[in-house]
Parts: C-alpha cells; structure tokens; sequence
C-alpha cells in the first residue's frame, strides 16, 4: 500500500526506475509525481475507523430523516414478510433488464439452505435493436416468444399447455414502476431506446405479459413483480434466514432492506393503509441507497467534474462516488488530466478514451492487480482496448495504477460506510419500536453486482473495514456478515412468486 504524507509538497512515490523522462514534464507548475501525489491524498482523505464510523452516523441520520419525509428514497415494498425456507414448488422466473432478458426455471425443495434453491434452464436472450425499435406490444411478443423457446427445451413444458394449472411466474423488472400490489404495478416508462416506452407509459405490467403469454399460447400466471434489490434479498433469505439486508453493487449501488413498518411514516404507503402491526411487523423497503450521502461524503475535484457533467447532477451522490460506471470514469478523467498537463502517454490520450464514461471497470481490476515488474500484462491490455500512437511505458502503467488503487479504496470505504449504516438503522429501528424479527447474533447481508462480488479484493476489503468499525463499537452492534448471492434477480423472483403463490 501506498502512503501519501500530505505535509510534504513533493513525496517519492514512485519506483526509481520509474524516474524516467515522463516524470519531469513540468506543466502548470506541476510534475507528474505531484500530481500522483494529490491524486493518492485526495482521494484518501478520511478513511480511517473513526472517519467512517462517522461518516455512518451521517448517513443514519439521513436514513432516518427519509424514513419520514421522501417521496423518492425508502420506498416500502408489497413484500411483508421474508421466505421461510418452507416454499416448495418449480416456478418460472424472468429478469428483464435494459439489455438482456433472462428465463429461468427455479426449483424450490423446501428445506432450504444453500442446495434447497435451484436454477435450471437459465437462457439469456440479448434484446437487440430491432427488438427495442418494436413499437406498442410487440416488446412483450418478443418476451412470450422468448419464454417459449425456454420452455420448449424443458419437460416441465407440457405444465404451459393449455390445461387448468397455469405455471406460476415472477418477474424482476428493471424499469420504472409504480407498485400497486405484489402481482401489479403500471409501468412508468421505460427509456433506455424502448420504442414501445410511450406506448406502455401507464398500463399494468401483469397484463401486458400475462396477454403476451396468453398470445403465445402459454398457461402462465404472473404472481409476483420484484426489483432487482428486493430479489436479492428473497433469494438470500430463503438459504439463510437471518438475512435482512441485501446490497446491489456493480455498474451502479441500491439495496434493499426489512425494517419495522411503524419505522415509516403512513404517508410512504400512498393510496394504500398502512397496514396495522396484527397483520406486518415488517416490510421489505427499496431505499433507493445511491440517491444518498450528497452532504455526507467528501468529494474531490475529479467527484465535481463527473456531477457536473452527469445528465442528472447530485441525483445519486453515492453511486456517483463508488458504483463501478463511476469508477472507471473518474479514473478516465485523471488519466485525461495527466496527459493534458504533465505528459502522461507522452501527451497523448488514447482516441477511445476521450469521451464519457469508456473505461470499463474490468480493465480497471486488471491494472490494478497486475504483479508483474514491469506492469507488461495491463500494459499491454490496455493498449488492445484503447489503442494509442505509443504504447503505454511503465511509467505510464504505474500512474495509472496508483491512481486506480486510490479510487478503488475510497470505493470500498464509502460502501463499508454505507452498509454499516444500514445494519445499523434497522438494529435502531427493531430496538425503538420493540420488535425483533431475528435473534441471530449477526447481520448477514446479500450481496451482488458486478464490483462487490467479482471486483478483486473489495468485497474483502470491505467485510474487514466492517469488523472494525464493530470492534470500534465496543460490541454494541452485531456482526455485519457479507454473503454472495446466486443469480439473485431470477431465484429472487422465483422466491417471491413461491410466495406469493402460497398467499393468494
């Protein structure tokens, strides 16, 4: 590990053999190793156990604060209890995503834990361009057919033949959506090149695939409509029971997690009542966790210039600050910095990487744990995926790397922070409103996404950081346990419609 000293104005940080010609280009007043150096301390500032402790505490506040108050953050789902473990069945399940719709067939055998949950037939059907040109119902057309071919290769299929057993279905829905109950939810748009977007504004979701199904010739029943955070944790829930929080975190963060219902405000629950505590101790809340911490976090002039020039400025501070897009552009924008002034790739930036967000965050990771002397692997990586006129030095190699392995631990750090804070609201929310809904000793989390599952070291990383902030506490918090989940979007609504099938 690195360690920047901010007291001094020109710290050796680098390798004496990275002394080479690049690093006395003077530009601005300012050598590349200065720059390196401000890169490493800005983006380490406040990192420390107690630093992000308290940094947790702000956000608890602002949790709690939204519990209240927001409209947008917090949002109570239809979802009032967690699996049992006990549901049993063969459900079909969908993931429909901006680019790829999935199909799966989960089996459930009832006894839960890890082997009780089972995916078989998972398809992957890629949504190309024609297909989201597809005007009115043409979409969902697309997805029935889809099913069909799914279904077709599997021996369950004579189950979706015309006769009094419908198969039951979930559905993880990806899009905009305004919940009217488990099973319904009329569609807010769709976006993300979508001709049908306009079309569908406003209508059911259960009737527009269950009719698609019906057109395909398939006996389906749609029973249950899940978001990706909330099938993250119906899917962890069921193999492990003192599951009570799940976090998404891969090209952007969310979470979702199972508090009190007397912990929100009755206004959250809209045209419905807010239902009395004989019925739900408990509900399962999508917190829109990527919309906080915008007064929380430290930033640096490089987070500025990604909120600046976001579509959506300070509209999801968090995911802006540790969410793999973020990442990989932030790192793309001190890259472009240190060519423009102080000659890293000899002054030039490679064409590909002088428009927005086109550093992928996979050749992020191997950057930074490339071991080898001379950085030949991510060197010569790097020059496959962004072509220059010269290929990168190791001089080049190694500011990239620094600067990577800074972005990537302010990253874990702010999401240890923002999962502790989490576990810590719901301890506080069960202990004010005196209902417990586990008696482990521990916490344990879901986790997906792309960064803290397959990211090299993070999730790691930040299970450490989480045992020490607890140690910290003096033991007045449980253990926080981070667990990967398993394909959670289709198992997750494969649990949710098993669910939602027992509870007609």
């Amino acid at each position: 590990m690195i360690t920047a000293n901010p007291s001094s104005t020109a710290p050796h940080l680098l390798p004496s053999k990275v002394h080479d010609g690049r690093y006395v280009v003077q530009a601005q007043g300012k050598s590349m190793e200065e720059l390196l150096h401000e890169v490493i301390s800005s983006f380490g500032k406040q990192l420390g156990t107690q630093d992000l402790l308290n940094l947790s505490r702000k956000l608890q506040a602002e949790f709690k604060e939204h519990l209240i108050t927001s409209p947008q953050c917090m949002l109570p789902s239809h979802n009032y209890i967690l699996p049992s473990g006990k549901e049993h069945g063969t459900y079909l399940a969908l993931e429909v995503g901006g680019s790829t719709l999935r199909v799966a067939l989960v089996d459930l055998d009832g006894i839960g834990g890890a082997e009780g949950l089972g995916i078989r037939n998972l398809e992957n059907f890629p949504i190309p361009m024609d297909v989201r040109m597809l005007g009115d119902l043409g979409f969902f057309d697309w997805i029935a057919a889809r099913v069909r071919d799914m279904l077709a290769n599997d021996q369950i299929a004579q189950n979706h033949k015309p006769n009094p057993e419908p198969l039951h279905m979930g559905i993880a829905w990806a899009f905009p959506i305004d919940q009217t109950s488990i099973r319904t939810g009329n569609i807010l748009g769709m976006g993300k090149g979508f001709h049908c977007s306009k079309a569908v504004t406003g209508l059911d979701l259960n009737n527009l695939i269950t009719g698609a199904c019906q057109r395909a010739g398939l006996n389906v029943c749609l029973d249950a409509i899940v978001n990706d955070s909330s099938a993250a944790l119906l899917s962890r829930a069921y193999v492990d029971p003192s599951t009570r929080l799940a976090v998404i975190l891969g090209t952007g963060v969310n979470a979702a997690i199972h508090l009190p219902v007397a912990s929100l405000h009755p206004s959250k629950f809209g045209e419905r009542s807010m239902p009395a505590s004989d019925d739900a101790t408990h509900v399962l809340v999508n917190t829109e966790l990527s919309m906080f911490g915008k007064k929380a976090y430290t930033t640096t002039r490089w987070d500025e210039i990604v909120n600046t020039n976001h579509i959506m400025p300070d509209y999801q501070p968090m995911e802006y600050l540790v969410a793999g897009a973020y990442m990989g552009e932030l790192v793309r924008l001190i890259m472009l910095e240190a060519t423009e002034t102080v000659g890293l790739f000899g002054g030039k930036m490679p064409l590909s990487l002088t428009s927005h967000y086109t550093l992928d965050a996979r050749v992020l990771a191997a950057i930074e744990t490339d071991k080898s002397p001379t950085l030949s692997s991510s060197r010569r990586l790097f020059q496959q995926q962004h072509p220059n006129a010269v290929p990168p030095a190791f001089s080049d190699m190694y500011f990239v790397q620094q600067a990577t392995l800074a972005v990537s631990r302010r990253s874990c750090a702010y999401a240890t922070a923002g999962i502790h804070a989490l576990a810590s609201l719901l301890q506080d929310m069960e202990a004010t409103h005196q209902v417990v809904s586990n008696d482990s000793d521990s916490i344990n989390i879901g986790c997906d996404g792309s960064i803290i599952n397959k990211y090299p070291g993070y999730m790691v990383t930040v299970q450490s950081k989480l045992d020490q902030i607890i140690e910290l506490e003096n033991g007045r918090r449980k253990r926080i346990v981070l667990e990967k989940t398993i394909e959670p979007a289709v198992s997750g609504a494969g649990v949710a419609v098993a669910m939602a099938a027992s509870n007609p």
